[in-house]
């Protein structure tokens, strides 16, 4: 406890100086920024934003103070497209549209962006606490998870699907497969062979993950917009001066800091990141608080969930960086190559080598926490103005960002025409009344569930029982099950109980 203390004096020491405090201030404001534009999130912000944290001179602490201000920043902005335009920034994102844009539609957008800002300040501190304490247990436990165990966490996080969003669960699981169907396109890495390519060549390498989530809920708004706007069914929607309130963070504290828990003991697993942790947080707490089946009309709870599991897993994917030189996410990929370009490796030396860059940016965490509380609470009004842009301007605005943001990003025109065709796809879906959040969870796991199940039977050398040799895995397999089963159990004890009553009565 005492090198923790006299670590983060240091960190501290380091991070509230004056020009660190403003880059740390900077990349929490220019990451909401980025991170509000529907389809670029943090990972993007991040990689965006390196070079010129690089070549503009900064010390090595000074450079990541400012890119983990960014991803801070950026995985808040991603909220603000999901609440407000039912568009999620990056894929962390796509379990608050599910109960975020219900509250933005029904009139209280300030209420749900203001929640949304709390619960993250909440999950991102909690993160940030325990990475203080305990990062190198914890990464030494993180890096005992085989592939193997790894499957067993995305079979885990596909059962938890089952009953996650929508009325159906058979729509619910199709649209799973519709997402792992569209991870599998493109040339398999193992084999070199094209898969469900139809000789085009510009899927060959599969597809962009900001095709998908903008053509399918980018797009698919658009066009019921439009669809809306011509057969007159176009309203206005309702916009108030509304703000959390008490009562509002009375119902929600448990689920915050559950999945706040959550959020960050799955973001310290190297490559799941925030968009599983959204998911097993939000499905956790529909089972245990959905009694009367609000989850997905504008729960508070169904918006504070994904939000303090998100953020958390943010910090959490900052143990296997910074404590063992291993990336928990894509965007922690990018800051460990920048702690490289600056000739700085990675590890348990680290906090002991180079503490004024560990501690450092450790401590600018609690800033940045705090940083982005004081500056989105005060805008919310402003944000949620955007909803009072009359609807036939906003439907080319969203067309615009879209089609913009996919070409600057990606710039093949051909990509312009993939996320046309998937909003037609995902329009068509919402009209049978598909959930479009299976989809991309499904596309956004069934690289991972792939990838992993391929690398446990190469080391085992196709033998199938590697997938359940581990405790961890074993675990996992029952957990899914119950996961499964439990929900059906407990409604048929629920219709017993109640038919005695109606017999007792």
């Amino acid at each position: 406890m005492d090198a923790v203390i006299s670590g983060l004096a240091t960190g501290f020491g380091v991070a509230l100086d004056p020009f660190n405090l403003f880059l740390v201030l900077a990349g929490c404001f220019l990451g909401t920024l980025i991170g509000a534009l529907p389809g670029l999130g943090p990972i993007n912000g991040v990689a965006i934003l390196l070079p010129i944290a690089y070549g503009l001179g900064f010390g090595p602490e000074s450079a990541l103070i400012l890119l983990a201000g960014i991803y801070y920043g950026a995985e808040y902005g991603g909220r603000i497209s999901s609440i407000l335009l039912n568009v999620p920034g990056d894929a962390s994102a796509v379990m608050t549209t599910l109960d975020g844009n219900p509250m933005a539609r029904g009139g209280d957008a300030g209420r749900a962006l203001s929640l949304s800002a709390i619960a993250s300040f909440v999950g991102g501190t909690f993160a940030v606490i325990l990475l203080s304490l305990f990062a190198p247990l914890l990464a030494s436990f993180a890096v005992t998870f085989s592939p193997a165990d790894y499957v067993a966490l995305m079979v885990f996080a596909f059962a938890s699907l089952a009953s996650l969003v929508g009325r159906s669960t058979v729509k619910t699981l199709l649209g799973a497969v519709i997402g792992l169907m569209l991870a599998t396109i493109g040339i398999d890495a193992n084999t070199g062979v094209p898969r469900f390519t139809f000789g085009i060549p510009d899927i060959l390498a599969g597809i962009d993950f900001l095709i998908v989530v903008v053509g399918l809920f980018g797009m698919a708004e658009l066009l019921t917009l439009v669809e809306q706007q011509v057969s007159g069914k176009l309203k206005s929607l309702p916009v108030d001066k509304s703000f959390v309130k008490m009562a509002d963070l009375v119902k929600c504290k448990w689920t915050i800091v559950r999945s706040s828990i959550i959020g960050f003991f799955i973001g310290i697993l190297p490559g799941t990141g925030a968009s599983v942790a959204s998911a097993v947080a939000y499905g956790t707490e529909k089972r245990i608080n959905d009694d009367e089946k609000t989850f997905g009309t504008g729960d508070v709870r169904g918006l504070a969930a994904p939000e303090a599991a998100n953020n958390a897993a943010a910090g959490g994917a900052m143990v296997p960086m910074l404590t063992l030189g291993i990336p928990g996410s894509g965007t922690t990929a990018i800051l460990l190559g920048a702690l490289l370009m600056f000739n700085i490796q990675p590890g348990p030396m680290m906090f002991t080598q180079r503490p004024e860059v560990a501690w450092g940016l450790i401590a600018s965490m609690y800033i940045g926490n705090v940083a982005l509380l004081v500056i989105n609470l005060p805008l919310v009004g402003l944000f949620a103005r955007m909803l009072t842009i009359p609807q036939h301007y906003l439907t080319p605005l969203i067309a615009i960002l879209a089609f913009i943001g996919i070409y600057t990003i990606v710039g093949n025109p051909f990509d312009l025409l993939l996320i046309t065709g998937l909003g037609v796809f995902g329009w068509f879906l919402r009209k049978l009344d598909f959930s479009l959040a299976p989809v991309i969870l499904g596309f956004v796991l069934g690289s991972l569930f792939e990838n992993n199940l391929r690398r446990a039977l190469s080391i085992s050398g196709g033998d199938w029982s590697i997938l359940v040799q581990d405790y961890k895995s074993v675990t996992l397999y029952v957990l899914a099950v119950l996961v499964v089963i439990a929900p059906i159990w407990l409604a048929r004890r629920a219709r017993r109980m109640e038919g005695d009553a109606t017999s007792r009565g």
